[in-house]
């Protein structure tokens, strides 16, 4: 190689600290420099693991040095760098932690602070389309609060499936990536997406945000998939929904348009009744904090409970098809295959999506309803024997005890010596 071609490999710059979050080719931790001793985030980018896939980090680069510092909710890239062993992606620190981890900590939610989550959200996107940038992966992990003060920006985070287009094409992009629960059904037709698709997921948030479930959840992937073709959704259950606006519902409508031609643009979203805040409903409108931790909560724990449950029959799955008493190593703290998130699941398939599990803050890509990176990637049954994912229609109470219920049983058969 000639010497002119060699990257510029340098002294670091910076003194690293506790880590924020981990995947398969990098950490991301906080860090300091050296000679200002101001505050950043610093994904570290082991180049031996990703060896051959430096393609997807030369992209993430080339889309946060067009957009870094352009937008007030859009995270900022302040370094770039490489040493010896490592590539250096250093950002804004955002301390203010994930969407819906906030949502759930306050006194009170109302309407009204989903379209202003939303409103700040939107206008990052449209910022992003106006300089020819699909994000491509947005979900609520990747939404992350700068500071913990009431007040604190919105940042859009984790840039790694984001692509630069030709403003003249639309149908530019065909690879299949994003998050299933989140994915626009022209990214699973293979037909060819752009823009649109972040509209979309927008309009998967907004759902999100007002009632704590998905629309499209269903018992596997490949259901999920076939409701989100056909856009099977609704407003229910009732109870859920009884304190949501007509317009915000006309807005999650809009969004969620099978055909992205006749889907909002971001700047056309922006003008909605529901963003501007031009509603019809005269008052603050109901609390919907109380359905939305309940619903949500009642997902994580499920979810949590099926993920040991799945852990469980993959170490029965042994040769002997029996746990044989052998001790388990204890994972390293922050390694756990198990990266929760609002709409849990287990993370899966990343071919095209290099190492977005912690977005530069504490965000982390899962299966949620699922909620983890896809691209290329065989789709996976949830189904874990008898125990499944939850509905996408919501969950009753009954529904919510019965599904306890079964963990409680499929756990204690598994402890009390029962073999299949």
């Amino acid at each position: 190689m000639a010497q002119g071609n060699k990257p510029q490999v340098q002294a670091c710059r910076y003194k690293t600290g506790k880590t924020l979050g981990a995947g398969s080719y990098s950490v991301v931790k906080e860090c300091v420099h050296i000679d200002t001793g101001r505050y950043y985030a610093a994904k570290v980018i082991n180049k031996r693991l990703m060896a051959g896939r430096e393609h997807m980090v030369r992209n993430e680069i080339a889309v946060l040095k067009r957009v870094s510092m352009g937008h007030q909710n859009i995270l900022t890239l302040v370094d770039y760098f490489e040493t010896l062993n490592n590539l250096y992606l250093v950002t804004d620190l955002a301390l203010g932690g994930e969407l819906f981890d906030r949502i759930c900590r306050k006194g009170s939610y109302y309407e009204s602070d989903a379209a202003g989550l939303i409103r700040a959200t939107l206008s990052a996107v449209a910022y992003l389309h106006d300089h020819g940038i699909v994000h491509r992966d947005l979900k609520p992990e990747n939404l992350l609060f700068r500071t913990p003060e009431d007040n604190a920006d919105l940042l859009i985070a984790d840039f790694g499936l984001s692509r630069i287009m030709d403003e003249e094409q639309f149908h530019v992009l065909t690879t299949t990536c994003g998050t299933p629960g989140y994915m626009a059904p022209e990214i699973f037709k293979k037909t060819g997406h752009g823009k649109p698709v972040d509209i979309w997921a927008l309009g998967v948030i907004t759902y999100f945000l007002l009632c704590g479930y998905t629309p499209f959840d269903r018992d596997s992937n490949l259901e999920e998939m076939q409701a989100i073709l056909i856009a099977d959704y609704s407003f229910t259950p009732i109870e859920y929904w009884r304190g949501v606006s007509t317009q915000a519902r006309d807005f999650i409508k809009r969004c969620l348009t099978i055909d992205p031609t006749q889907r909002m643009t971001s700047n056309e979203a922006l003008s909605h009744p529901f963003v501007t805040g031009d509603m019809t409903v005269g008052k603050k409108g109901s609390d919907l904090l109380p359905v939305v931790k309940k619903n949500f909560n009642a997902r994580r724990t499920l979810h949590a409970a099926i993920d040991t449950v799945r852990a469980i029959n993959k170490l029965r799955e042994g040769p002997s098809g029996m746990m044989d008493g052998v001790q388990s190593s204890i994972p390293a703290r922050g390694a756990s295959p198990f990266k929760r998130g609002p709409d849990s699941g287990v993370g899966y398939g990343d071919e095209d999506h290099m190492d977005t599990d912690s977005g530069y803050g504490i965000s982390r890509n899962t299966v949620p309803g699922t909620g983890g990176p896809i691209s290329e990637a065989p789709q996976r049954d949830q189904k874990m024997g008898d125990v499944n994912r939850s509905s996408g229609q919501g969950q009753t109470e009954a529904q919510i005890a019965a599904q306890q219920q079964k963990i409680a049983e499929t756990t204690q058969g598994l402890w009390s010596g029962k073999r299949r």
